[in-house]
């Protein structure tokens, strides 16, 4: 492809996730997996580089650009050397019209910075939410140690008993250690969680929005299989990814659990009043993985945001459903907002009385409300806020 071929194609594409994004579609990333499944000319460096020019424009633009072409007049109006791109040529964009605006730059949407201004973060901290992210491995403690594993790459030891942290590309899934269960993608943050989790061997421990279950095998691994866990969720593809993996991971779940939305206690009534922990991962705008997926900005609305704190508010409810006598629950959200942290805690609360929080130990991050927040600024982390609530 030649370089403005290669611009074309960014501009098709974010067509596509433009359209998607509004309609909260697929992901960027799975867009983009398709559009090259379908053009096997492209080369590994085509590739790389029209993904680049992509999430160039996607991190730039903070509303919602008007269309692909707008979006990447945008990164054009920073770089001379694309701007003469548009000039034109065979497979390449058509030159700019007099008068043909640019989409607006920006960290994000209006409505959406002042939502995260008010949640206590600054420029600097609203902008690092949209840096490129490292890639974080935990070390299965089932299977080795950090302090013994060989693998292609040494990694950075971090603040988690057995994380790992190498740049962003990395081929992690490639390598033998990968495939054998002693390593896992997870964050930093996700990690220090799990590790911050008021939980013992012994303990019957429901995670209620288990998902892929990262969590899930992060607790079986700090546990060493001595806990009763149950996995649950309402996303039957999420959850069926599961069991190989904690197959792979050596990893014990007593239970997978299926849950009907709106329902949940129909399937958990075996666990109802009798769980020691209840891990709240909850469904959330994803504010503090923008780093992953900075077309997220995109996909939020008001009207988003208020149904997800809605879903939030439900899922603790169900939560204290499960929890015993003097048991505890940890709430836990990828996001930065209030709405869907201190604000969700501090309702639980008012609806729960006799109900308390609890502080946690992290080494990073600080306490926002009546829990603790961390971001990419200050802790290198995702960003997440978690809080610890315990039953009378």
């Amino acid at each position: 492809m030649t370089p403005a071929a290669r611009v074309q194609a960014a501009i098709e594409l974010l067509d596509t996730i433009i359209t998607s994004a509004r309609a909260k579609g697929a992901p960027a990333d799975r867009i983009i997996a398709d559009y090259f499944r379908a053009r096997r000319y492209a080369g590994s460096k085509d590739r790389r580089a029209v993904r680049d020019l992509v999430y160039r424009a996607i991190r730039l633009c903070g509303p919602v650009p008007a269309s692909g072409r707008a979006a990447m007049l945008a990164v054009a109006g920073q770089d001379a050397s694309l701007a003469a791109l548009f000039d034109g040529s065979p497979h390449g964009p058509a030159p700019r019209a007099e008068g043909e605006e640019a989409a607006s730059t920006g960290l994000a949407p209006k409505w959406l910075a002042a939502a995260l201004r008010a949640s206590d973060l600054g420029g600097r901290e609203i902008a690092a939410l949209l840096d490129r992210a490292p890639l974080d491995v935990r070390v299965n403690a089932l299977k080795a140690d950090r302090a013994g594993l060989a693998l292609p790459e040494p990694g950075e030891p971090l603040a988690s008993a057995q994380g790992l942290r190498f740049e962003t590309g990395t081929p992690v899934e490639q390598w033998e250690a990968y495939a054998d269960g002693l390593i896992e993608i997870q964050d930093l943050g996700s990690q220090l969680i799990v590790e911050a989790l008021p939980v013992s061997p012994g303990d019957t421990i429901i995670d209620l929005c288990a998902g892929g279950g990262g969590k899930t095998l992060a607790l079986a691994a700090r546990l060493g299989n001595a806990a009763s866990l149950v996995a649950a969720d309402t996303d039957k593809r999420r959850l069926g990814n599961l069991a190989p993996r904690a197959a792979r991971a050596g990893a014990a779940i007593d239970h997978t659990v299926l849950l009907d939305p709106g329902r949940e206690m129909a399937a958990l009534g075996p666990w109802a009043g009798k769980a020691d922990h209840v891990l709240v991962d909850a469904p959330c705008s994803g504010s503090g993985t923008w780093r992953r997926s900075p077309e997220g900005r995109w996909r939020l609305d008001k009207g988003e945001l208020a149904r997800l704190s809605g879903l939030q508010d439900h899922v603790l409810d169900t939560a204290a459903k499960l929890v015993r006598a003097g048991g505890s629950i940890s709430f836990v959200t990828c996001s930065v907002l209030d709405a869907e942290g201190a604000d969700r805690i501090a309702a639980f609360l008012t609806r729960h009385p006799g109900w308390r929080s609890e502080a946690l130990k992290l080494p990073l991050g600080r306490q926002r409300g009546q829990g603790w927040r961390m971001d990419p600024h200050r802790d290198g982390t995702d960003g997440f806020f978690i809080a610890c609530l315990r039953s009378p």
